[in-house]
């Protein structure tokens, strides 16, 4: 309220009560607004006791899950650090047997034998050899007829052509 409306309020009061009753009434006023205050003061204080113990409760929840999550994360830290850690272990331990294993036959293929190396050019077929054996895997017997109707048998490579793959004849 401002000085105006205050001051309008005590001559409305000295017109209605008398100046006489003016000392009763500010007594009373005062006496009011002090049991008011009062009154006030008991349920601020009633409700912060009250609402210490839940804020209390409160802290001491509020740490135990902070302490649980720190703890938890903590935990799967140190499980995602292990699981790192072993994992770069076996990459390392693959890697390390694959490179032993490639040095090894790289030293195979440079102390092969030069006789070594062109057998294995006639089985890729860079090199044919005169000399094969008669009777395996690869070779087919085919009977044909010559010329003169006789019958003769001969032996066929898989990577010999069939002449008569395309001949169709009912």
């Amino acid at each position: 309220m401002s000085g105006q409306e205050i001051f309008v309020i005590i001559i409305v009061i000295l017109l209605l009560f008398g100046a006489d009753k003016l000392p009763e009434i500010a007594r009373g006023v005062s006496k009011g607004m002090r049991d008011f205050r009062k009154a006030t003061d008991d349920i601020r204080r009633e409700f912060e006791e009250s609402t210490s113990e839940i804020r209390r409760d409160l802290t001491e929840v509020t740490t135990s899950l902070t302490n649980d999550v720190n703890d938890i994360s903590q935990n799967i830290k140190k499980d995602a650090d292990e699981v790192a850690d072993n994992l770069r272990k076996d990459i390392d331990d693959f890697q390390n047997t694959v490179s032993s294993d490639l040095n090894e036959v790289k030293e195979n293929l440079e102390a092969e034998p030069v006789e070594t190396k062109e057998a294995s050019r006639e089985v890729t077929g860079e090199h044919v050899n005169a000399e094969a054996p008669e009777t395996t895997e690869n070779q087919t017997d085919l009977k044909t007829e010559n010329h003169d109707g006789e019958q003769s048998t001969y032996k066929r490579t898989i990577n010999e052509p069939d002449d008569n793959y395309y001949n169709y004849r009912d």
